[in-house]
């Protein structure tokens, strides 16, 4: 599963970036990473906001279909 696919509230796990380049250094360096936990804030058309370490980020659908996720199961 990808990133672009995580819903609003849902929260997972990034297990890998599919990134190169300036933009996978980017992402690195605001904390997105394996064993990174994710939570989509909102979703717009193109682009969404995830919680990141603590900040809210938005990041291009074009990005956050090439970061790989683990889901979290609901309790």
């Amino acid at each position: 599963m990808y990133l672009s696919e995580l819903a609003p509230e849902e929260t997972a796990a990034v297990t890998a970036l599919h990134l190169h380049g300036a933009v996978r250094v980017r992402l690195q360096d605001i904390g997105l990473c394996p064993g990174v936990q994710v939570a989509c804030v909102h979703r717009g058309r193109g682009i969404a906001a995830y919680r990141i370490r603590g900040c809210v980020m938005a990041l291009r659908d074009r990005e956050s279909a090439l970061v790989e996720i683990t889901r979290e199961d609901r309790r």
